[in-house]
């Protein structure tokens, strides 16, 4: 079911609200370490779902484990209704470096890890995060696939999503398992994805873009700032609503550390741009101006 608010991809009980919460900011710098303040990070776990947020993305190598663990720790009792989708594939390195981690003990240690630390006992979603550093490098991901798929069965594992992958890897694992969801770098900046998007709202997959906002370094645009004073609104939430507008199956789960910009970016959901505000916007990825 597809509203202007919420989502259910194909073949999953998963209703998710459009706008959800990036957990991995509250992590320590780098997303490493325990939050610089441990209380303030409850409080945004527990102010997003007080604010009617039902998508939390987080992974036990947020931290690691710290994202986990305080999402834990703010919420459980998990209210009904509450999606928690997580990330596997990498591991960090005791100097905080990521490496790929995707053979398949290494897939179920990190499933069992994910339950621990959130405390349930099955992942509502599970992203299989691909291996490519900058962008999908077009390795296979079949064996991990088929790895996330035994566990599926096992009961572990509800229902399965990829990360950081082209049209040619989720039709590969198409193949294997039924795919829930895409979750990809893109932005208004962003734009490699477009025909993907497509793709998948025709198929009913839910397509969830990382970096909704621009990165470690925010969206800057001349076209951006204008459209915001426009529109009584900050840049951020425009981009925002702009991704929301640009197809149904789109979910945003922008991270925050801070009350008032949680706050902000669930206003953007009540924003509405004209046409010819998209008409700007979408210009914005062949301009030199944003960096």
């Amino acid at each position: 079911m597809t509203t202007i608010d919420s989502f259910t991809p194909a073949g999953t009980n998963l209703h998710f609200k459009r706008i959800g919460y990036g957990a991995m900011q509250l992590a320590g710098p780098h997303v490493w370490g325990p939050p610089r303040d441990r209380a303030a990070a409850l409080a945004v776990l527990r102010e997003a779902v007080a604010l009617g947020i039902n998508h939390i993305d987080t992974s036990d190598f947020y931290g690691p484990y710290v994202t986990n663990q305080l999402i834990r720790e703010a919420l459980h009792p998990y209210p009904a209704g509450l999606h928690l989708v997580t990330k596997i594939g990498f591991l960090r390195a005791p100097d905080g470096a990521w490496v790929p981690a995707a053979a398949p003990q290494q897939l179920r240690d990190a499933v069992h890890s994910n339950l621990i630390n959130l405390g349930v006992e099955a992942l509502d979603l599970v992203n299989l995060r691909a291996p490519g550093l900058d962008g999908a490098d077009g390795s296979s991901i079949g064996a991990a696939l088929e790895v996330l798929a035994g566990l599926q069965r096992e009961g572990l594992v509800r229902h399965i999503g990829l990360s950081n992958v082209d049209a040619d890897q989720v039709a590969e694992a198409q193949r294997i398992v039924p795919i829930a969801c895409v979750q990809n770098h893109y932005n208004l900046a962003h734009r490699g994805d477009d025909a993907l998007i497509d793709t998948l709202a025709a198929q009913g997959i839910a397509y969830v873009p990382f970096f909704p906002l621009g990165g470690f370094s925010p969206l800057q645009s001349t076209t951006l700032n204008e459209v915001a004073a426009a529109a009584g609104a900050t840049p951020m939430q425009v981009a925002l609503a702009w991704l929301l507008q640009r197809s149904p199956n789109i979910l945003v789960i922008p991270g925050t550390s801070s009350l008032a910009h949680l706050r902000e970016n669930v206003a953007a959901g009540r924003l509405r741009l004209d046409a010819a505000a998209v008409a700007a916007l979408n210009r914005i990825g062949e301009s030199t101006t944003v960096v």
